[in-house]
């Protein structure tokens, strides 16, 4: 009887608590329900790593950096086939961010929480914003569609107008009134400031406006009224802060995690620092941004020749992107640091989209006050000090009146300010002006191009290989991208 018994109460005891028995995923310290704090944090992480990894390769392109060794592909406007390398964006955008953003807007539609539902509708246009820069068409209407394994191509002009649509919608949302806040909640950027938020979804779209400044219908004031709705001071800025404790929560960009060891700053951006392109005017940011050779001289590497110090046969040397002069040093240097946070925009990059926009209208007036506070701006994100900034600005690396300043100047100081994480930006800007050495004086580029590009620069960096190639290569084809030069191909937003 016993032994009939004991299995019979087993099975028993299976049927009355087979839901807390087997529901070993259960953690009651961690939420089983998506809910936006929780998503909020990974988010965060993975807009920087799509920025991060990508900007290593289009560093190269617009030459903060380059490879340690001679004729390396990127630095020569290529690519690598059947590679995910450049990839990282497209990834982030359409998995590693991807439906998460609907998990947070769908509960907080439920629950009333239209804090929530405005930030992952600001981060979605942001997303688009930033990957369509980068890779032209892209699937919109099918995103994320169920059931689906090969997807259709829109336009590049249709995802624009997506960024602005969802980007209307954020405001919105974060316009209501009458619930309870609670975004400060896992918002580790903004602890739930909506204010913030705000400027940072018309700063996108200052973006947005400003990079159409080819075509016809370009609308500068547009542009300025955008940028005065957004950001007012580096506290503004949209920082992804980094723990800097181990690998795992490290700056893409630290000593931990050495992503940039094969890197060495480029000769360019020194050239912009260190007297030779401003008159002599030493730049007081090059001894925060950039190490010196041992003899104290700051160098870098002209654009596919390799590590300057293999003609110095030095053989103790490990090539990083702090000089490509020696070890790295054991804390990093500004947003090199293990737990420097990551910039995904920032308040002097819009200052100098205010100034260009004001250029191109014709009020030089406020171009030049825009690139004056967008100079001042960017030296204090850097770490100079008050009295080095306002040397700096008096110095004749800065012009004197609204008469004097140049497109150039307010180009180059941009494309100093976004140096290392604002890549991808300074991407942009320099296919709008098709890598003009009228506006990057002093620049030059690679004797040798990447031999499929026919003497044609970078324009675009194809769909991420595994995801498309492999699986949507018959519709990659309608857009020509199965053809050898189609990263030199323009996107719609750099043409008339």
């Amino acid at each position: 009887m016993k032994r009939i018994l004991y299995p019979f109460a087993f099975l028993l005891f299976l049927s009355s608590s087979c839901e807390s028995y087997f529901d070993i995923n259960q953690d009651p310290s961690n939420p089983q329900v998506a809910e936006g704090f929780a998503l909020l944090p990974p988010i965060f992480s993975q807009m920087a790593r799509g920025d991060a990894w990508d900007a290593r390769y289009i560093g190269q392109y617009v030459q903060y950096w380059g490879w340690v060794s001679s004729g390396n592909a990127w630095d020569r406007h290529g690519f690598a086939p059947g590679s995910d390398a450049c990839g990282e964006k497209w990834r982030s955008h359409y998995w590693s961010i991807g439906t998460n953003i609907d998990l947070i807007i769908t509960d907080g539609v439920a629950k009333n929480k239209w804090d929530y539902v405005g930030a992952a509708k600001a981060i979605r246009a942001w997303s688009w914003q930033s990957t369509t820069d980068l890779h032209g068409e892209m699937i919109l209407k099918q995103a994320w569609e169920p059931n689906r394994y090969v997807f259709d191509y829109d336009s590049q002009q249709d995802v624009y107008a997506e960024v602005v649509r969802l980007s209307n919608e954020a405001l919105d949302d974060l316009n209501k009134t009458g619930y309870s806040a609670s975004l400060s909640r896992g918002d580790i950027v903004y602890k739930g400031d909506v204010g913030k938020w705000k400027k940072f979804i018309y700063a996108n779209l200052a973006r947005n406006i400003l990079h159409l400044s080819n075509k016809s219908g370009f609308s500068p004031d547009k542009v300025i009224e955008y940028v005065d709705k957004s950001f007012q001071s580096n506290a503004d800025n949209f920082l992804v802060p980094h723990a800097g404790t181990n690998s795992g929560d490290a700056n893409f960009y630290g000593p931990l995690r050495n992503n940039m060891g094969s890197f060495v700053q480029a000769s360019y951006i020194i050239s912009l620092l260190d007297g030779t392109t401003y008159a002599g005017v030493k730049d007081p940011r090059l001894p925060i941004m950039f190490t010196a050779s041992p003899d104290n001289v700051f160098r870098g590497v002209a654009p596919a020749s390799g590590d300057p110090n293999n003609i110095a046969g030095r053989t103790n040397r490990i090539p990083n992107l702090w000089g490509g002069l020696g070890v790295i040093p054991p804390t990093g240097r500004w947003i090199f640091n293990d737990n420097a946070p990551h910039a995904i925009l920032i308040y002097p990059e819009l200052q100098f989209i205010k100034a260009e926009a004001a250029f191109k209208k014709g009020d030089k007036t406020l171009a030049f006050s825009a690139f004056k506070t967008g100079v001042s701006a960017a030296l204090d994100f850097v770490g100079v000090t008050a009295a080095n900034r306002d040397a700096y600005l008096a110095s004749a690396a800065i012009p004197k009146s609204a008469t004097d300043l140049t497109l150039s100047d307010i180009m180059l100081q941009k494309y100093i300010a976004l140096y290392g994480q604002g890549a991808l930006e300074t991407w942009v800007d320099m296919r709008r002006y098709n890598y003009s050495s009228d506006i990057y004086k002093g620049i030059s580029f690679p004797t040798s191009l990447y031999p499929d590009n026919s003497g044609k620069f970078a324009q675009r960096v194809r769909p991420r290989y595994n995801s498309e190639y492999v699986w949507n290569l018959a519709t990659l084809r309608t857009l020509g991208a199965d053809l050898p030069d189609y990263h030199t191909k323009p996107l719609w937003f750099v043409q008339p």
